[in-house]
């Protein structure tokens, strides 16, 4: 088994640990769900201007939609894993790549949500409850880890794009897919194929995405953790 596949499944297996520990605590569980619904609505508020352009609009939506948010991914996490043995015989390497880098940040994104629900005193998440939690958590190498791999993530899918028989390829395979019982992996690659070919290009996209998310960041390792809704009046905005 390569690398990739063999990395696929321990990404995979640290994301159903966590479903786990989530369905062991229901409170957790719910307060899980609650940050991952509070994060989309910042991620919302984060990128207006692309989630309103024709040309970067439907990649935008597609990393909100499908990387981030309340979304019960189980589904297509089983597929991955129940396709990962024979996963180079259905996609080509680089698709096997692309879901490899989708996995690794599925499985951190699903780690840091835990460790900051079990800070969160209840699922009525304020903006100021959510800058404490992820104080409180810290790990900035872990965050900073996150943004490259959506980074990452961005990169392979804008290059699968560079190939033009890929497409056509894809298409193909929608029958194949519904059959062998693997549809929403297939649907999740395919749609993120055409959200970055509509791009002709996604070196801006990626640039505003890390320059936006790394300041995001910032801002919040450096608030004063006596005053965080004090000297985090900008970040606090944009999640109010």
């Amino acid at each position: 088994m390569s690398s990739d596949r063999e990395a696929i499944l321990s990404n995979l297996r640290i994301v159903d640990a966590e479903r786990e520990r989530r369905t062991a605590t229901p409170s957790l569980g719910r307060k899980a769900l609650a940050l991952k619904a509070f994060q989309q609505r910042r991620f919302t508020r984060s990128y207006p201007d692309l989630l309103a352009s024709e040309r970067y609009g439907p990649a935008a939506r597609f990393f909100i939609d499908e990387l981030y948010g309340p979304k019960d991914f189980a589904r297509r996490d089983a597929q991955f894993a129940r396709m990962v043995s024979g996963l180079g015989n259905f996609f080509p390497p680089e698709v096997v790549h692309t879901v490899g880098r989708v996995a690794e940040l599925h499985a951190l994104s699903e780690v840091l949500d835990s460790a900051m629900a079990e800070r969160l005193a209840s699922a009525a998440i304020r903006a100021v409850d959510y800058v404490c939690a992820w104080q409180a958590v810290g790990r900035p190498v872990d965050r900073q880890r996150q943004i490259a791999l959506s980074m990452e993530v961005a990169e392979t899918l804008d290059g699968l794009t560079r190939r033009p028989l890929l497409r056509r390829a894809l298409h193909l395979m929608r029958t194949p897919a519904r059959a062998t019982g693997v549809y929403e992996l297939h649907r999740f690659v395919e749609a993120g194929f055409d959200a970055f070919a509509a791009m002709h290009g996604a070196v801006e996209f990626m640039a505003t995405v890390r320059a936006r998310e790394e300041a995001f960041a910032a801002a919040i390792f450096a608030a004063d953790p006596a005053d965080a809704a004090a000297s985090t009046a900008g970040v606090l905005a944009a999640l109010a």
